[in-house]
């Protein structure tokens, strides 16, 4: 089993004074993101809860970030790169069938697979994203020969299709895309880059593999296979260098690289975390610099923002990732916030985000992957992400109240708009399982149910907790799992909220146990998919009773009171189910 590293902050402070403690709840600001508040420097520090060194004994918060030892951080052992590439039989068919028709077009062109492709075989991993660099030509004429090649061999010729340049946003070069033997392959020409003083656009031409390396983000993806040579070329020197030693560096001076194309950083991040490579210091500071800050949040779509994002969050170390953002200042220019919102958040509230993050991460492995699928746990890490802004809101321009959860999927991110409901709907399911985990784990008879969320039809109590948590599962569905999980980090201890810590608050293991008793006890209760459970009485019966013509609210009322009758009975029939809802229609009358 691989390590897992989680990623804590640190408080650090004068050993001689006492560090002081803050509290999320409004804080008394003078702009949106300073706090007047004192705060305390965050540092990290990682360990492996997997691996046979234990963590250390203290694993308190401030303020709902983790306090502890930090050691320095140490660069990565040295990575096992192979000195060569073995195709696999369906690569040799793809190289194949483009040098035949480079000889029969007599094209005379070099064709060179770049970048990641490259990378990932010489580190012993499987890739299938495929891109073709070119040195005389454009993607798109090569495709059209692909495909007369296609034609005249007797085979099914494949449709191009062509992603235009955008300057505006960074994007430089037209891509052509086309499908051969069953994979997808991008062709694009090999480029050189002018920047006029005046202008931040740069003039695009031809440019040799060397000039072409030296511009791409970082020397590890800088790397080509030459398919005509069937081998390796690393023309910034450096490529094959910095994968084995484990660093991430750009080939040209890092802020140059970065102003360029600012998405760079944000690659530079997704990369370094991914591999466990170490950021070069030079890079940090270009990356952090306020000049590529302020060209990430104006040179860069949002939606290509959101992509890098998105695909940090569901790599294999999406707390490093955030980590990695934050300790750059890149935080507030990747996750951009509307200006007129309430609550107050203060200056370290990307900290705290990050917290979040790295404790549902590590409950996520010690309760096990297989509870959850690929976008629940993806969206899992984006409701921790975002936790502590589950009760923060903005003014749209009609003055209406919008989460600003919604702010970050929709404009920061640009990412979809399920997304944002679906996070926005976790948080409200969290907080409502939060006051039933108390009865749900209770080892005595329950007598009270401090639960004030929602009025239901008079049962005893131990039936009414069956009608509060199913009506919570239906209305969360498959995702109540992900809402659990959330839980545990607001019970017994709401680690966003609170104040002062100690070791004790926050145990994962301990927490991991108690998500496990409230999936039992759910269980138990014979609501595990509680949603799909079928109305005994329908509208129709509904309406007969009441002598009614047409629906409306008041069948809408009676249906939710049916629906809780069926919770609190999970063995009544229809007729039962029938005869209480008369009866107690009786005694509404007669009270009436």
């Amino acid at each position: 089993m691989k390590a897992l590293s989680i990623a804590v902050a640190v408080s650090t402070f004068n050993a001689t004074r006492r560090p002081r403690l803050f509290t999320f709840r409004n804080p008394p600001t003078s702009s949106p993101l300073r706090s007047s508040l004192l705060l305390p420097a965050f540092k990290l520090k990682r360990f492996s809860i997997f691996s046979s060194q234990k963590p250390p004994p203290a694993l308190g918060f401030y303020a709902g970030v983790t306090t502890m030892v930090e050691k320095p951080a140490s660069p990565p052992s040295s990575v096992q790169v192979k000195d060569h590439i073995d195709l696999t039989e369906h690569e040799e068919k793809i190289f194949n069938c483009l040098l035949q028709v480079v000889e029969q077009f007599n094209l005379k062109t070099q064709l060179r697979v770049a970048g990641g492709w490259v990378r990932d075989k010489l580190l012993g991993d499987e890739c299938f994203d495929i891109d073709i660099a070119l040195d005389n030509m454009y993607g798109r004429e090569f495709c059209e020969k692909v495909n007369e090649y296609l034609s005249a061999s007797g085979e099914e010729t494949q449709g191009v299709g062509v992603i235009q340049c955008n300057p505006e946003q960074s994007k430089h070069l037209e891509t052509a895309r086309m499908r051969l033997y069953d994979v997808w392959i991008d062709f694009v020409n090999l480029r050189a880059e002018d920047y006029s003083e005046n202008s931040r656009i740069p003039t695009m031409k031809f440019g040799t593999a060397k000039e072409d390396a030296d511009r791409r983000d970082l020397t590890i993806n800088s790397l080509f296979y030459n398919i005509n040579t069937k081998s390796v070329e690393d023309f910034t020197e450096r490529g094959i260098a910095d994968l084995k030693s484990g660093k991430i560096v750009t080939p040209l001076p890092p802020k140059q690289t970065f102003l360029d194309d600012p998405l760079r950083v944000l690659r530079a991040v997704r990369f370094g975390a991914r591999f466990g490579f170490m950021l070069d210091e030079e890079l940090k500071k270009a990356a952090a610099d306020e000049d590529v800050r302020a060209a990430i949040a104006d040179k860069i779509s949002r939606e290509r923002i959101g992509h890098e994002i998105d695909l940090m969050i569901s790599g294999k170390q999406p707390v490093k990732a955030m980590t990695y953002i934050a300790d750059l200042n890149l935080f507030w220019a990747v996750f951009s916030i509307p200006t007129d919102f309430e609550p107050s958040i203060p200056e370290e509230c990307d900290r705290l985000c990050i917290a979040c993050l790295d404790l549902a991460w590590g409950l996520l492995n010690l309760i096990g992957w297989s509870s959850f699928s690929v976008d629940q746990r993806r969206l899992c890490l984006y409701a921790a992400l975002f936790l502590p802004f589950r009760e923060t809101i903005y003014r749209d321009n009609k003055a209406k109240k919008i989460p600003v959860v919604n702010y970050f999927f929709r404009n920061s991110l640009k990412l979809k708009a399920s997304d944002a409901e679906t996070v926005i709907s976790l948080h409200a399911a969290t907080k409502k399982f939060v006051t039933l985990i108390p009865s749900l784990v209770s080892k005595e008879d329950i007598k009270v149910l401090e639960v004030d969320w929602k009025d239901t039809i008079e049962v005893p109590i131990a039936s009414k907790l069956r009608i509060l948590a199913g009506l919570l599962l239906r209305e969360i569905k498959q995702f109540w799992r992900v809402a659990l999980l959330l839980s545990m980090q607001l019970h017994p201890v709401d680690i966003v909220s609170s104040t002062s810590f100690s070791k004790e608050n926050f145990e994962l293991d301990k927490r991991s146990g108690l998500f496990k008793s409230v999936e039992n006890a759910v269980g138990a209760l014979g609501l595990e998919k509680v949603w799909e459970l079928k109305p005994l009485v329908n509208g129709k019966e509904i309406m007969n009773i009441l002598q009614i013509e047409s629906g409306g609210p008041v069948v809408r009322e009676w249906q939710q009171k049916l629906l809780e009758w069926q919770l609190a009975h999970p063995s009544g029939t229809a007729e039962e189910c029938l005869d209480w809802m008369k009866q107690t229609q009786s005694k509404r009358a007669r009270t009436e």
